[in-house]
C-alpha cells in the first residue's frame, strides 16, 4: 500500500486519535464537548429531555444549567439507571445515532445494568481505537507478574535489539513518556510509518522505530514530556512478543480471553480496513474477517469487542486482577496501570498537566475517576472508590461518546452505590 493511499485511508483516524488526547489533557468538560459541535448540539438536546422528562422543549439558553443539575440527581427527574436509560435513548435519538451499548460493573454484585439502544445488541463487535490502551498495558504487567519483563528495565535489557535508545522503558512506552514521536506533529511521521502498515509485522516494526536513527532530531529524553500514542505502543507490542515468543493475538488469548471467558477480543492493523471521510469506520461491519489479516495490529487503537466482554474485563479490575479462580493481573500490575506517571513526566509536578495518566489510563486527580476514552465513542471508566465501572460504545466521534458519559455520569454513580 503506497504512502499516498495510507494517508487518505488513515488522515481521519489519526486526527481523532489526536482530538482525543487533546480533550482527555483538559480537566474541562465543555472544553472535551467544545471538539465536536454536532456532539455539543446532541448532548444539548438529551439533556433537555431528561430535565424536562418528556418535554420536546430544547432551548438551549436553560438546558445547560439542566443538564448539569441532572447529571447531580435532580429529586423532582428520573434517577439512577432509569436516568441512564432515559437520558441513554434521548442522545441516541437526538443525536442521530444508529445506537449505543453501556454496562455498568460492581466489584460485589457484577453485572448491575446492560442495555443496549437503538439497533445494537449484545453479540455486537465494535473497533473501540484508543479504549484498547488498558486492555494493552495490561499484557505488559502480565508479562512482568510471570517474570518476563521488568517493566522498569530498560527496553534494550529483555530485547536483543542495538539501538539509538539505550534508556528508554517499556513503563515509559506505556505513559506516553518515552521521548519518542507521539501522534503529533506529524500523523504520517515518516521513520515511524510501519505503525499502520498491516503487510509489516509486530516485532520487525517495533524493533524498527526503535532502533532507527532518522528520528533523532525530533526525541528528546524519557520522562521529559508527554507525548500521547504513536509508535512508541507498537515498541511495547513487539516487546511483549519478544519476551514471551508469542504472537500478540496468542498473549490476548492468553492474558484475557481464555481466563474470563471472551470470545470477542481481538487486534487488527488500523491500516488493514477502509475508513470513512469521518467517523466510525463502518466498514468493519462488527466482523474482524472484514479487515486484511495482518501480524501488525494496532497496539494502541485496533481492539474489537462486545459490551459484555469489556465489561468482563473491567470487573477483573475490580476484583484484584481476577476472573474467576485465576490471576490475571496482580493487585500490584493494577496499581502499577493505576499510577500516575505524567507527574513524573513533568518532575514531579503534579499541577503542570491538567490531568494524569498512568499506564493506559488517564487520571482525573480532582475525582480520583480513571479513563479510557476512544476516538469512535468509546469509552471505559473506573471509580475504584466505590468499586464499579462502566463502559461505553456509539460508534460515531469521540467527542459523542465523551458527551454522553458527561450526562450519564452522576446517574450511573447513583445506581451503582445507591445515593
Amino acid at each position: 500500500m503506497g504512502i499516498d493511499h495510507r494517508r487518505t485511508r488513515l488522515f481521519t483516524l489519526i486526527m481523532a486519535l489526536a482530538v482525543i488526547a487533546a480533550a482527555c489533557s483538559s480537566s474541562s468538560t465543555d472544553e472535551a464537548d467544545d471538539v465536536d459541535a454536532d456532539a455539543t448540539e446532541a448532548a444539548t438536546a438529551a439533556d433537555a429531555d431528561a430535565a424536562d422528562d418528556g418535554d420536546t422543549d430544547t432551548d438551549t439558553d436553560t438546558d445547560e444549567g439542566e443538564a448539569e443539575n441532572a447529571g447531580e440527581g435532580d429529586e423532582t427527574a428520573l434517577s439512577g439507571f432509569d436516568a441512564v436509560t432515559d437520558t441513554v435513548e434521548s442522545f441516541v435519538d437526538s443525536a442521530g445515532l444508529e445506537g449505543a451499548g453501556l454496562i455498568v460493573v460492581h466489584e460485589d454484585d457484577g453485572v448491575i445494568y446492560e442495555e443496549y439502544f437503538g439497533a445494537f445488541t449484545e453479540d455486537r463487535i465494535s473497533m473501540i481505537a484508543s479504549t484498547s490502551k488498558m486492555i494493552s498495558a495490561g499484557v505488559l504487567l502480565h508479562l512482568q507478574d510471570d517474570g518476563l519483563l521488568d517493566v522498569d528495565a530498560p527496553v534494550e535489557e529483555v530485547v536483543d535489539w542495538v539501538g539509538e535508545n539505550p534508556e528508554i522503558t517499556t513503563a515509559q512506552l506505556l505513559s506516553n513518556s518515552s521521548g519518542l514521536v507521539g501522534l503529533g506533529p506529524d500523523l504520517f511521521y515518516s521513520p515511524y510509518l510501519c505503525q499502520w502498515a498491516p503487510a509489516d509485522n509486530l516485532q520487525r516494526c517495533g524493533e524498527s522505530v526503535f532502533t532507527t536513527s532518522a528520528d533523532d532530531d525530533d526525541q528528546i529524553p524519557p520522562d521529559s514530556e508527554f507525548r500521547y500514542g504513536g509508535a512508541q505502543w507498537q515498541v511495547a507490542g513487539a516487546v511483549a512478543e519478544t519476551v514471551s515468543g508469542q504472537s500478540w493475538a496468542d498473549l490476548i488469548d492468553e492474558v484475557y480471553n481464555e481466563p474470563c471467558g471472551l470470545d470477542s477480543l481481538g487486534y487488527i492493523s488500523l491500516g488493514a480496513i477502509e475508513f470513512p471521510e469521518s467517523g466510525y469506520p463502518i466498514a468493519f461491519g462488527g466482523d474482524p474477517a472484514n479487515a486484511t489479516p495482518s501480524d501488525n495490529p494496532n497496539i494502541e487503537g485496533g481492539a474489537y469487542i462486545t459490551v459484555g466482554d469489556y465489561g468482563e474485563l473491567l470487573l477483573m479490575h475490580l476484583r484484584g486482577g481476577t476472573c474467576g479462580d485465576t490471576q490475571v493481573l496482580s493487585q500490584e500490575a493494577l496499581d502499577t496501570m493505576y499510577a500516575d506517571r505524567v507527574a513524573a513526566v513533568y518532575d514531579g509536578d503534579a499541577t503542570a498537566a491538567d490531568i494524569g495518566y498512568g499506564m493506559g489510563w488517564w487520571i482525573d486527580r480532582d475525582s480520583g475517576q480513571i479513563t479510557d476514552p476512544g476516538a469512535w465513542g468509546a469509552i471505559a471508566w473506573l471509580d475504584l472508590d466505590d468499586r464499579y465501572g462502566a463502559y461505553l460504545i456509539v460508534e460515531d466521534e469521540g467527542a459523542t461518546g465523551q458527551a454522553l458519559k458527561s450526562q450519564i455520569d452522576g446517574f450511573v454513580h447513583q445506581g451503582a452505590v445507591g445515593a
